[in-house]
Protein backbone atom coordinates (compact mmCIF):
# COMPACT_ATOMS: atom_id res chain seq x y z
CA UNK A 1 0.00 0.00 0.00
CA UNK A 2 1.20 3.47 -0.84
CA UNK A 3 0.31 6.55 1.16
CA UNK A 4 0.04 9.79 -0.81
CA UNK A 5 -0.77 13.20 0.61
CA UNK A 6 -0.87 16.67 -0.93
CA UNK A 7 -1.48 20.08 0.55
CA UNK A 8 -1.06 23.63 -0.65
CA UNK A 9 -0.08 26.60 1.54
CA UNK A 10 -0.63 30.26 0.67
CA UNK A 11 1.85 32.91 1.86
CA UNK A 12 1.88 36.70 1.81
CA UNK A 13 5.62 36.52 1.26
CA UNK A 14 7.94 36.59 -1.73
CA UNK A 15 8.62 33.25 -3.42
CA UNK A 16 12.37 33.55 -2.83
CA UNK A 17 11.81 33.66 0.95
CA UNK A 18 9.72 30.48 0.82
CA UNK A 19 12.36 28.92 -1.44
CA UNK A 20 15.09 29.74 1.10
CA UNK A 21 13.29 27.55 3.64
CA UNK A 22 11.93 24.72 1.52
CA UNK A 23 15.14 24.17 -0.46
CA UNK A 24 17.19 23.84 2.74
CA UNK A 25 17.57 20.14 3.68
CA UNK A 26 18.23 21.03 7.32
CA UNK A 27 15.09 23.16 7.65
CA UNK A 28 12.93 20.52 5.93
CA UNK A 29 14.19 17.78 8.24
CA UNK A 30 13.86 19.96 11.34
CA UNK A 31 10.16 20.55 10.65
CA UNK A 32 9.24 16.85 10.72
CA UNK A 33 8.46 15.54 14.21
CA UNK A 34 9.59 11.95 13.61
CA UNK A 35 13.05 13.09 12.45
CA UNK A 36 15.00 12.55 15.66
CA UNK A 37 18.35 13.79 14.33
CA UNK A 38 19.88 14.42 10.93
CA UNK A 39 23.17 15.09 9.19
CA UNK A 40 23.49 17.18 6.04
CA UNK A 41 26.26 15.71 3.87
CA UNK A 42 26.50 18.24 1.11
CA UNK A 43 24.46 19.88 -1.56
CA UNK A 44 21.17 18.04 -1.61
CA UNK A 45 21.92 14.96 0.49
CA UNK A 46 21.30 14.16 4.13
CA UNK A 47 20.64 11.30 6.52
CA UNK A 48 17.50 11.54 8.62
CA UNK A 49 17.29 9.37 11.72
CA UNK A 50 13.56 8.70 12.01
CA UNK A 51 11.86 7.42 15.17
CA UNK A 52 8.57 5.72 14.34
CA UNK A 53 6.41 4.50 17.25
CA UNK A 54 5.78 1.11 15.65
CA UNK A 55 6.18 -2.19 17.59
CA UNK A 56 8.53 -3.76 15.01
CA UNK A 57 10.90 -0.79 15.12
CA UNK A 58 12.86 -0.36 18.33
CA UNK A 59 15.45 2.18 17.22
CA UNK A 60 15.73 5.04 14.79
CA UNK A 61 15.78 4.30 11.08
CA UNK A 62 18.47 5.87 8.90
CA UNK A 63 16.81 7.41 5.84
CA UNK A 64 19.26 8.46 3.14
CA UNK A 65 17.74 11.46 1.38
CA UNK A 66 18.85 13.02 -1.85
CA UNK A 67 17.50 15.79 -4.01
CA UNK A 68 16.73 14.41 -7.44
CA UNK A 69 15.36 17.58 -9.03
CA UNK A 70 16.07 21.21 -8.23
CA UNK A 71 14.77 24.19 -10.20
CA UNK A 72 15.46 27.34 -8.13
CA UNK A 73 13.40 29.15 -7.01
CA UNK A 74 10.43 27.05 -8.09
CA UNK A 75 10.76 23.36 -7.33
CA UNK A 76 12.65 20.80 -5.33
CA UNK A 77 12.06 17.05 -5.21
CA UNK A 78 13.79 14.56 -2.94
CA UNK A 79 13.79 10.82 -2.37
CA UNK A 80 14.51 9.12 0.94
CA UNK A 81 15.38 5.42 1.17
CA UNK A 82 15.59 3.15 4.19
CA UNK A 83 15.05 -0.47 5.17
CA UNK A 84 11.56 0.42 6.45
CA UNK A 85 10.20 2.75 3.77
CA UNK A 86 10.83 4.94 0.75
CA UNK A 87 9.55 8.51 0.68
CA UNK A 88 9.32 11.00 -2.16
CA UNK A 89 8.68 14.65 -1.40
CA UNK A 90 8.05 17.43 -3.88
CA UNK A 91 7.62 21.16 -3.23
CA UNK A 92 6.55 23.57 -5.98
CA UNK A 93 6.32 27.35 -5.53
CA UNK A 94 4.06 29.50 -7.71
CA UNK A 95 3.95 33.28 -7.46
CA UNK A 96 0.54 34.86 -6.82
CA UNK A 97 -0.70 38.46 -6.75
CA UNK A 98 -0.27 38.60 -2.96
CA UNK A 99 2.82 36.41 -2.48
CA UNK A 100 3.10 32.77 -3.39
CA UNK A 101 1.61 29.31 -3.18
CA UNK A 102 3.57 26.24 -2.06
CA UNK A 103 2.26 22.88 -3.30
CA UNK A 104 3.55 19.88 -1.32
CA UNK A 105 3.24 16.22 -2.23
CA UNK A 106 4.57 13.23 -0.33
CA UNK A 107 4.43 9.54 -1.21
CA UNK A 108 5.48 6.79 1.23
CA UNK A 109 5.92 3.13 0.30
CA UNK A 110 6.32 1.01 3.42
CA UNK A 111 8.51 -2.07 3.58
CA UNK A 112 7.65 -3.11 7.14
CA UNK A 113 4.22 -3.72 8.67
CA UNK A 114 2.76 -0.63 10.32
CA UNK A 115 4.81 1.97 8.45
CA UNK A 116 2.14 2.97 5.95
CA UNK A 117 -0.63 3.03 8.54
CA UNK A 118 1.53 5.25 10.77
CA UNK A 119 2.04 7.75 7.94
CA UNK A 120 -1.60 7.54 6.91
CA UNK A 121 -2.65 8.53 10.46
CA UNK A 122 0.04 11.20 10.94
CA UNK A 123 0.73 12.87 7.59
CA UNK A 124 -1.72 15.73 8.13
CA UNK A 125 -0.05 16.62 11.45
CA UNK A 126 3.39 16.50 9.81
CA UNK A 127 2.20 18.89 7.10
CA UNK A 128 0.89 21.17 9.86
CA UNK A 129 4.38 21.07 11.40
CA UNK A 130 5.97 21.96 8.06
CA UNK A 131 3.58 24.86 7.52
CA UNK A 132 4.09 26.14 11.10
CA UNK A 133 7.89 26.03 10.76
CA UNK A 134 7.78 27.81 7.42
CA UNK A 135 5.46 30.53 8.71
CA UNK A 136 7.67 31.02 11.78
CA UNK A 137 10.72 31.44 9.55
CA UNK A 138 8.91 34.02 7.40
CA UNK A 139 7.76 36.13 10.32
CA UNK A 140 4.40 37.64 11.27
CA UNK A 141 3.46 38.95 7.81
CA UNK A 142 3.28 35.49 6.17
Amino acid sequence: MTVRVSRTFEFDAPADEVWAFISDAEKRAGAISVVDTFEVHGEGSATWHVALPIPMIRSTIAVETEEVERDPPRRVKFIGKSRAFRVTGEHTITETDDGCRLANEFVVDGRLPGVESFFQRNFEAELDNLEDALRASLGPTA
